[in-house]
């Protein structure tokens, strides 16, 4: 697809509409990925999403010379389960585990990711053990749009797993997905937007 397109099936998936479901088709996407445990918001997660991004600025040149000027840098991506639905659903976090994801364009090869893991490394120390390139296929996705505190996601997960997925006979078909659109450190807890998505059949 040209940029044009590319952009329009962005907006797609990362800019729902705020304050209602919608189903959308989600395609295959490609990830620079690490994996977790325990509560998403602590110190494991966060240097997590350091490294990830550290990777993913020095492959921005050649995203940027294929792509233009009308390139940034793609949010960050949660998923988020537990050996136990409900402690998933009752927000018991420090029973989590979780996948932080940047998006990736899919013609980065393996060998020009190892390379930059290599940079990274030169400054960070050795990579994370589950830092990897992985693509993820979510298909058929109820999403939303949150705006507000991170706190008040629970509320509206409580409607999407114990109304809105039940009341159209959709089952989840994988893990519970966030995306942060905002920078917390620079949005006010009000103004931060967040996708949440559950792919179901």
């Amino acid at each position: 697809m040209n940029v044009d397109e590319f952009h329009r099936r962005l907006r797609e998936l990362y800019l729902p509409p705020p304050g209602r479901f919608t189903l959308v088709d989600v395609p295959e996407i490609r990830f620079a990925a690490i994996d977790g445990r325990g509560d998403p918001a602590g110190g494991e997660c966060a240097e997590a999403v350091k490294w990830l991004f550290a990777v993913v600025h020095l492959l921005k040149p050649q995203v940027r010379a294929r792509m233009g000027k009308n390139f940034v840098l793609p949010p960050l991506e949660c998923l988020c389960w537990a050996d136990a639905q409900e402690d998933l659903l009752q927000g018991r976090r420090e029973k989590w585990r979780w996948r932080a994801m940047v998006a990736c364009i899919d013609w980065i090869t393996p060998e020009e990711f190892e390379h930059a893991v290599a940079r990274v490394e030169q400054t960070r120390g050795a990579a994370p053990r589950t830092l990897r390139l992985e693509n993820l296929h979510e298909g058929r996705c109820v999403q939303t749009l949150h705006v507000g505190d991170y706190g008040t996601l629970g509320a509206l997960c409580g409607r999407l797993y114990r109304g809105y997925l039940s009341e159209h006979n959709l089952k989840p078909n994988g893990h519970y997905h966030e995306i942060y659109l905002n920078d917390p450190a620079r949005t006010a807890p009000a103004k931060r937007r967040t996708v949440i998505r559950q792919p179901v059949i």
